[in-house]
């Protein structure tokens, strides 16, 4: 090792020793403050009866790196803080030990590698059938309304899975789907409250329950039925639809869009018209107040 590696260790010792006579200071040089190195002068003061500068400790102690190797006397006087004798007697004894326990760690290290060896491999092995062939458990879940217990049809759900911050649909085949047993699923919905399900928590789970939300279903059923009860249908949907209520309706094959308001909308479905029934919810929004607020329609 050179003198500026066995500079650095006795920088390292110069703090231990600080640290046993300031016990509150458990820091590095980097957090050491002007406090701290006027308490560190007086502690070498007191016990080697020499003085160092603030600037000393400044330019050679505080610094993560150092240039060049400080001189000689004032290694002397630091050694002697540390309990040495002088800068040589440091170096001296570190080298020493330092070569010490390197010997003792390459022995070791040699017997280790053999003991080790045949564990490594039965590792290896195990690492290499969990993650490069893993064999994954899957299950089916259904999907079902909460109240009714009936199947829900894929068209008026989707479900993902969740892993960090990547989103993959799945195929949702006769009210069912299938995913791995630790997997996290989210079931979304237009006409449903949104539900997540973590399979670690809840690896049993064989079926999925969603809320239906209703003021969505009202909505959808007055936009498919043929009730003529107009002045009923108004007063629900004041109920139910926020003043500032904001309607976009896709067509088909990117023909554009239309936009309503609460009054055009309201409008709209007041009066039963043919179409009024080709239109079909896909996403709706919320205020605070559970009133809707936002709406995407599909002209079909």
């Amino acid at each position: 090792m050179t003198d500026l590696g066995v500079f650095y260790e006795l920088k390292k010792s110069v703090l231990e020793r600080y640290k046993t006579r300031y016990s509150y200071f458990e820091e590095d040089w980097k957090k050491f403050s002007s406090q701290d190195i006027l308490n560190l002068i007086d502690d070498i003061q007191e016990t080697t009866k020499n003085s160092v500068s603030e600037k000393w400790i400044y330019t050679h102690l505080k610094p993560e790196s150092n240039e060049k190797l400080p001189r000689k006397d004032m290694l002397d006087i630091f050694s002697v803080y540390v309990g040495k004798k002088n800068w040589n007697d440091f170096k001296h004894r570190f080298v020493t030990e330092h070569k010490r326990i390197s010997k003792k760690e390459n022995v070791i290290s040699k017997i280790n590698a053999k003991i080790l060896i045949v564990p490594f491999l039965f590792l290896l092995l195990f690492l290499l059938w969990k993650f490069v062939f893993p064999i994954k458990e899957r299950r089916t879940i259904e999907l079902n309304e909460k109240y009714s217990n009936d199947s829900i049809s894929s068209r008026k759900v989707k479900a993902f899975t969740i892993d960090d911050t990547v989103v993959t649909e799945i195929e949702i085949k006769n009210s069912k789907i299938e995913v791995e047993k630790d997997e996290k699923v989210v079931v979304k919905s237009p006409f449903y409250k949104e539900k997540t399900i973590d399979l670690q928590k809840t690896p049993n789970i064989k079926k999925i329950e969603l809320e239906p939300d209703d003021y969505v279903n009202i909505l959808q059923g007055f936009i498919k039925s043929d009730i003529k009860d107009w002045k009923t249908r108004k007063e629900q949907l004041d109920r139910i639809l926020d003043d500032n209520l904001e309607v976009i309706v896709m067509f088909q094959n990117n023909l554009g869009a239309e936009y309503f308001n609460k009054e055009e909308f309201s409008q709209k479905v007041i009066i039963p018209t043919p179409s009024l029934k080709s239109l079909h919810i896909v996403a709706v929004e919320k205020n605070k107040e559970n009133k809707i607020i936002f709406i995407r329609l599909i002209k079909k």
